[in-house]
């Protein structure tokens, strides 16, 4: 079981980069909930063409390309951080 917070992908249809980026999180075993930034009004307005973006609640971790060593540099992070906290 994953002690990391539970992560959002900002995304949309259609976006390569977005696509890439799910790719990339499985691969790298993360858990996290793709949210369509057009069936939202609001979330279109907060990210507009920004996606992917990768959020823990409000917080912006990522955005942008979603490289490998970018997410496993967050991972490490965010086990970090959860191993502070315990």
């Amino acid at each position: 079981m994953s002690r990391l917070p539970p992560l959002t992908l900002y995304t949309r249809r259609g976006c390569r980069l977005c696509e890439q980026a799910e790719e990339r999180l499985r691969l790298l075993d993360f858990a996290y909930e793709p949210v369509d930034v057009d069936t939202d009004p609001a979330l279109r307005a907060r990210y507009g063409d920004d996606v992917p973006v990768l959020a823990a609640g409000e917080r912006v971790l990522l955005k942008g390309v979603l490289s490998r060593a970018r997410l496993s540099g967050l991972k490490l992070r965010l086990l970090r951080e959860v191993g502070g906290r315990g």
